[in-house]
């Protein structure tokens, strides 16, 4: 059987990654790389416009297979959107486990958890519309309380959840990242504890009553 032809697109991120892991830093030039592909440059082009759109990229092809992977496990439509998120953070990082070289090379194992760094922002909007889906969900199922205003930047914190747990990947050395793992389940629990109905939320119904039976 003939094998599938490789795209230029799917080339050219490949030996992107595979000069990272070489030379231990990123290629310099977008010229010498293509030379060395046998490639011109204008080829480049055509996909690409920088070597740090190759890298957003990559990231958002990291992403993607995370939610493939989740989608073609048929257990997890019926999982609660808590167990959802936690499986979503889980099979993350089991992705990113497997090109863990080529991202220690590449990502500062410092930002500040609330900038989205560049290399991120390609996948932002496919995050939106994933987590957006689920907010719904939890919503219906009332996992999440809907409050005015505060709902709004549910997106938002998970968000910055989702950088906080990159974060603390890269600078993780325990066994099996098993410290990463504990960090997953503390940070998505508590934030479901916060975002669906608690204490507060009773306090609040509870004044509303008083105050329309006064």
């Amino acid at each position: 059987m003939a094998k599938a032809k490789v795209s230029n697109q799917e080339k050219i991120k490949a030996e992107f990654i595979a000069y990272v892991l070489e030379h231990e830093h990123k290629p310099a030039s977008i010229f010498k790389f293509v030379k060395a592909l046998k490639l011109k440059e204008e080829v480049f082009y055509e996909e690409f416009n920088s070597f740090e759109n190759v890298e957003k990229q990559v990231w958002l092809d990291f992403f993607n297979e995370t939610v493939e992977k989740l989608r073609s496990d048929e257990v997890f439509d019926e999982y609660s959107v808590r167990e959802k998120m936690l499986a979503f953070f889980f099979t993350w990082i089991e992705v990113l486990k497997v090109n863990r070289s080529y991202i220690l090379l590449t990502v500062p194992k410092m930002h500040v958890p609330q900038m989205t760094p560049y290399y991120l922002s390609g996948i932002r909007s496919a995050f939106k519309d994933f987590i957006s889906e689920l907010l719904l969900e939890a919503k219906e199922t009332e996992e999440v309380k809907n409050r005015p205003y505060i709902s709004n930047r549910y997106e938002d914190a998970i968000w910055i959840q989702f950088l906080f747990v990159m974060n603390f990947w890269l600078k993780d050395e325990s066994k099996a990242f098993e410290k990463t793992d504990a960090a997953i389940e503390k940070s998505v629990n508590l934030a479901f504890d916060l975002m669906g109905a608690g204490p507060l939320d009773a306090m609040v119904d509870f004044g509303k009553f008083l105050f329309q039976n006064r």
